[in-house]
């Protein structure tokens, strides 16, 4: 029988609760897990924690690279099913029910329709309700076209079923509420957070670019259709032809579909001594080219929150980014903004900041510090521990 917390706390016994961690290498949702997971272990010496993970990772996790080794309070359980399968839906609802949980969370909107107990889920974004990715599958449409179908019914459906949705913007709560039609106060907004700057990156010059300091734009990320990469195209061809600006692209994210494409046309289009790719990059050379590219630029036409903006003014970097309501939110004032529909806006505003250098925009840079700074993990642990709590005192 577990025990009970003292009576001047909020709640009485102590929670059982279970993470899904399968995404626990993955980008994006694998980061947001993977720092969820290791601030809770520092705040939460009391609750019990019952973490879900791919049997590859499991020895892992639990004996080299967590700080979960060695504490008593979480038990991790090798889970070999996939999400968005078959098996996601049938038979995960069965290893999570073994474990007699008080509460589930699932940081992904993947949640097994057939699982009734409590939980809570995070959604990133509703990217898929408006951008389809469809020309990236390899088997056909139709097959593809009842995926999104799936998708839609089983965000719909945890959405529904979840007792409360954490969202990381204000922006994807109000596409939440308005494409599920999930009641306001189901939600709450947990924004990411930022890590920790590196003093001196231990970085060598292998594999950076030669470029002169400060004199290239920085696009981070993967270059999925809502990152709009055809306006940096059209911007790089004007620039290229006509304008004839002393700057160079780099692009640092993922090796996948998209950015094979996105590379075949940049050397369809001889762009290939303006656009420059070096895939996915560790975390120090990422740091090195924040800290000295001319600008981050963001076009995405959508975003859930748009880490790189953060990590950018984390990092000292000035912050390009189209005019969309989660850069508003995030970025506030700090950022320059631009119409991600019109290359001549982007044009003129990458103008504007080769003219000027970052001198000029030293008040938004130290600004944008600040501004980084009240995003933080630790921060986030504790939100949403407070969501967990709130779940049980009401069920």
């Amino acid at each position: 029988m577990r025990q009970r917390r003292p009576s001047n706390l909020c709640y009485t016994k102590l929670m059982k609760i279970g993470i899904d961690a399968r995404f626990w290498d993955e980008s994006g949702v694998g980061r947001y897990i993977r720092n969820l997971v290791e601030e809770l272990v520092e705040i939460d010496k009391i609750n019990e924690y019952v973490l879900f993970v791919s049997t590859k990772n499991h020895q892992r996790i639990k004996n080299q690279e967590s700080r979960i080794r060695g504490k008593k309070n979480w038990k991790i359980v090798p889970t070999d099913i996939h999400w968005h399968s078959i098996e996601e839906q049938f038979k995960f609802p069965q290893i999570i029910n073994r474990e007699n949980l008080d509460l589930m969370h699932f940081p992904y909107f993947s949640v097994p329709v057939f699982y009734h107990k409590p939980f809570v889920v995070t959604i990133h974004d509703l990217i898929l309700h408006h951008f389809a990715t469809g020309e990236a599958t390899t088997g056909s449409r139709l097959v593809y076209y009842l995926k999104l179908l799936g998708y839609k019914f089983i965000i719909k459906t945890s959405a529904r079923n979840a007792k409360k949705i954490i969202t990381v913007s204000k922006a994807t709560k109000v596409e939440v509420i308005k494409h599920l039609h999930v009641p306001e106060e189901k939600i709450t907004v947990i924004y990411e957070g930022v890590g920790e700057i590196l003093p001196n990156p231990p970085l060598k010059k292998e594999g950076i670019p030669p470029f002169a300091k400060g004199r290239f734009l920085l696009h981070v990320g993967n270059l999925y259709p809502h990152k709009n990469m055809d306006l940096l195209l059209k911007t790089f061809m004007k620039i290229k032809d006509g304008e004839n600006l002393p700057v160079q692209l780099i692009i640092a994210g993922k090796e996948d579909y998209f950015y094979y494409k996105f590379q075949k046309k940049v050397k369809e289009l001889g762009l290939q001594n303006q656009i420059l790719f070096m895939g996915e990059i560790s975390d120090s050379k990422l740091q090195y080219l924040y800290q000295n590219a001319l600008a981050l630029i963001s076009t995405s036409l959508m975003e859930g929150f748009d880490l790189p903006t953060i990590e950018a003014m984390n990092n000292n970097c000035l912050v390009l980014a189209s005019d969309i309501p989660v850069h508003r939110e995030i970025c506030e004032n700090i950022a320059i903004y631009f119409d991600p529909e019109k290359k001549e806006d982007l044009i003129s505003k990458i103008k504007e900041v080769c003219s000027n250098g970052k001198e000029k925009y030293k008040e938004k840079i130290e600004n944008g510090k600040s501004r980084a700074s009240k995003f933080n993990w630790q921060q986030m642990a504790k939100e949403t521990m407070k969501v967990y709590e709130e779940i049980l005192n009401i069920t």
